[in-house]
């Protein structure tokens, strides 16, 4: 059974999407961006500061649906210049200091609203 997670610990979805969606023990996290849940507004700083609230907004969900960071399989990193790598990379390290999840990165062209990064998350319940 497909099963909603809201949580207003996280951005609210800004389109016809649902922050994540859980079916048979997995759930899958929609694209975080470095959206401030009680403002709705992109985060000031830098590729560190926007990565470390994404990470946190994809806590809050995870949190919400009753998983953790140890529970993610799969991830994807979308980020506006490949430039930004090194530096995201430390950031997402933090949390994921042991057992971390498949990643795939890639540089795009643009994403939504000019953040420098997203990422989705794909976790399971073991």
């Amino acid at each position: 059974m497909k099963k909603i997670i809201s949580t207003a610990k996280a951005p609210a979805a800004i389109g016809p999407y649902s922050q994540a969606v859980e079916v048979n023990g997995t759930l899958y996290v929609s694209g975080q961006v470095p959206l401030a849940p009680e403002t709705m507004k992109v985060i000031e700083g830098g590729i560190k500061e926007q990565t470390l609230r994404v990470m946190q907004n994809i806590e809050a969900i995870l949190n919400e649906a009753g998983y953790s960071f140890s529970d993610v399989v799969k991830s994807t990193c979308l980020l506006s210049d490949m430039a930004n790598f090194k530096a995201m990379n430390e950031v997402y390290g933090d949390f994921y200091k042991e057992n971390p999840p498949a990643r795939a990165a890639f540089a795009v062209k643009e994403l939504p609203l000019g953040v420098l990064v997203e990422i989705e998350t794909v976790a399971v319940k073991a």
